[in-house]
């Protein structure tokens, strides 16, 4: 396990140094470093606030969604998830994402696979709200077409951000294509008995050795699949369904209120919600590409991007989008820390255990 973990965070570090370099290359460190100095740093508490207060409501909607498959109370969801939020701050990968219902196992007793199915499920939510806006976002944001930021090999155009949402509207849709055959009763079924033909596809093979294929192979796939859909139990109920998608409207709005916060005390940044809002949306469609942790470097470089498209300075768009960033994850990294230890979670231990067992 040390060894999966080193690894990846030598692969993680590396992407993000050289993503912070390619981003700030041009910006000259003296420059930076003055410009952070100038931001006016009372604005930070009410951003965090805001900022936490967005993670509130994810708790709730974490708790509703969880709710088909066992009740939760407040608090047992909120440690998970802000370990899981937490530990995609500090380890590649997304291995939060696996930690939260790893975490919830240990200390709920709740399948391992009906957590991670609730997992797939916010995440549905949430991508469905980002490309809700996204959509508007380039209904109404004049981009100009010419605009073009060189980062590595890579251009950085509105061509990019076409491609980028696109690729993102596919992964929706195999989700919720996903939830649909394994959420329903015929298809989930349906799916069961392919699980359990398995062992005929070895009629050369004698009785003996289809028994035993049955049991180690296709009855726990099966048990899986029927967990995976107590995860997924929350098709059945549209008011649930609408309530999530309000609480999730809300999230992304107070996420982007502590960003537009934050921006009041930034020099150079006099943008309006709606287009603080569309920088948000930008950076999002950056980090959902390769993950390194914290999201550093790219984060910036999705940020410098989307704050050049209103015509901010590269000097004021990257010490913004720099101490934006720290803003936003550090205090989800010590709340994160916090949970761990009131619960007594071995944080690399639920971040690559799961990981390990599926390989």
């Amino acid at each position: 396990m040390k060894k999966n973990i080193t690894i990846s965070l030598i692969i993680g570090m590396t992407i993000s140094a050289l993503a912070l370099y390619l981003t700030f290359r041009n910006v000259p460190v003296a420059d930076l470093l003055a410009y952070v100095i100038s931001i006016n740093y009372f604005w930070i508490f009410p951003a965090v606030l805001v900022l936490l207060t967005s993670f509130v409501l994810r708790v709730f909607r974490w708790q509703i969604i969880l709710e088909s498959a066992a009740k939760v109370s407040f608090w047992q969801a909120f440690h998970p998830l802000m370990i899981g939020f937490m530990i995609n701050c500090i380890l590649p990968g997304r291995v939060g994402e696996v930690a939260r219902p790893a975490v919830l196992q240990k200390k709920e007793n709740i399948p391992f696979s009906t957590g991670l199915a609730t997992v797939a499920a916010e995440r549905v939510f949430d991508v469905g709200i980002l490309l809700i806006l996204f959509s508007i976002l380039l209904a109404t944001v004049p981009i100009d077409p010419n605009l073009d930021i060189v980062f590595g090999k890579y251009h950085l155009n509105r061509e990019t951000l076409v491609s980028a949402g696109g690729g993102t509207f596919k992964l929706l849709i195999l989700l919720i294509v996903g939830i649909i055959m394994v959420g329903f009763g015929k298809t989930r079924k349906a799916i069961n008995r392919l699980i359990m033909s398995i062992p005929y596809l070895f009629f050369f093979s004698g009785p003996e050795f289809k028994n035993k294929i049955q049991k180690k192979i296709c009855e726990p796939l099966v048990n899986v699949v029927e967990n995976f859909t107590s995860g997924f139990a929350l098709v059945k109920y549209p008011s649930k369904i609408c309530i999530c998608f309000g609480l999730s409207v809300f999230i992304w709005a107070l996420a982007a209120f502590s960003y537009y916060i934050m921006a009041q005390g930034c020099p150079g940044i006099e943008l309006s919600f709606a287009e603080i809002s569309a920088h948000m949306i930008i950076i999002c469609f950056f980090i959902a590409l390769p993950s390194v942790p914290g999201y550093w470097g790219i984060w910036e470089a999705g940020g410098v991007f989307a704050l050049v498209l209103f015509g901010v300075s590269s000097k004021d768009a990257a010490g913004y989008t720099l101490a934006n960033h720290a803003i936003q994850i550090f205090p989800v990294m010590i709340v994160g820390l916090v949970s761990a230890m009131v619960t007594s979670v071995n944080i690399l231990q639920v971040s690559y255990a799961k990981k390990e067992k599926k390989s």
